[in-house]
């Protein structure tokens, strides 16, 4: 029986953003990896926030600072920014202060990381066996989603989750579902009961700070990734917990698993990485 004075569980916060997409051909099976603007890796990024309310404190005052700083004034993203920080969009000078902002909360970031070139390879050899196959981006989500929420559902009570809605497109059900698989197949392997409860929510970016924040995040994973630049994602390490990079096979046929003790760097970035043909 719980205590007069003592608090109610609270839910753990959970923000999900993705980095790329599972688009990978356009028709006739041309593949559009490579093409300008595209990504050759997909990430899926989760942001655990122990006090959301406070992140959106700390965000407000200094985006109240920015658009009251005259330096800032006339800038073209000065708008984008007013509303929501996007890491993409913000100038260097503000990315950096809204690094000491994350870095002074006691956050913690994980991701999935999916090359599509290896994805595309898997479609093609896939559809050789059968004609009858075709691939769907939700198949890429599925996976990530199961992969990166595999042992994160089982021990709270309740996980207030929200992941960054892209477009007119509701995939609310979609993740829940992903979710609901994840935490009960984890359970089913340990012998225990999925008894947590999910509540799942889309949102648009300027409605939650862990949203803007999980997108520094993956922002600054794909500069690695993409661009080989190694500065953004170390000057953040210390708050990421994992990063599971699948078809990094290189030691481990079950992919590279980067952690505080396996830390990740310009050495992941791999540029002997086979490509698929067309």
């Amino acid at each position: 029986m719980r205590e007069v004075n003592e608090k109610p569980p609270q839910p753990r916060h959970y923000f999900v953003d993705e980095s790329g997409d599972g688009f990978l051909f356009a028709r006739r099976g041309r593949l559009l990896l490579g093409q300008p603007g595209s990504l050759r890796f997909f990430m899926l990024g989760l942001l655990d926030v122990p006090d959301p309310e406070t992140l959106k404190n700390d965000f407000h005052d200094l985006r109240s600072a920015i658009t009251t700083d005259p330096y800032f004034k006339g800038v073209p993203s000065h708008n984008k920014t007013a509303r929501a920080f996007h890491a993409k969009d913000d100038l260097p000078e503000i990315r950096r202060e809204v690094f000491r902002v994350l870095l002074s909360h006691e956050v913690k970031f994980s991701a999935v990381v999916k090359d599509l070139y290896a994805v595309a390879d898997y479609v093609r050899s896939r559809s050789m066996r059968a004609p009858g196959y075709r691939y769907h981006p939700n198949e890429l989500y599925d996976l990530t989603v199961r992969l990166l929420f595999k042992q994160r559902l089982h021990k709270e009570q309740t996980y207030r989750i929200f992941f960054a809605r892209r477009g007119k497109t509701d995939r609310t059900q979609m993740f829940r579902a992903a979710m609901e698989t994840a935490r009960n197949r984890f359970c089913e392997g340990k012998g225990i009961a999925p008894t947590s409860v999910l509540e799942v929510n889309a949102a648009w970016p300027h409605e939650h700070a862990g949203l803007q924040a999980v997108d520094y995040f993956l922002w600054a994973l794909q500069r690695l990734y993409n661009k080989g630049e190694e500065r953004f994602i170390l000057a953040l390490w210390e708050k990421v917990s994992l990063v599971v990079d699948i078809d990094d096979t290189r030691r481990k046929g079950c992919g590279e698993f980067y952690t505080q003790r396996n830390p990740l760097g310009s050495h992941a970035v791999r540029t002997e990485r086979k490509k698929a043909t067309d």
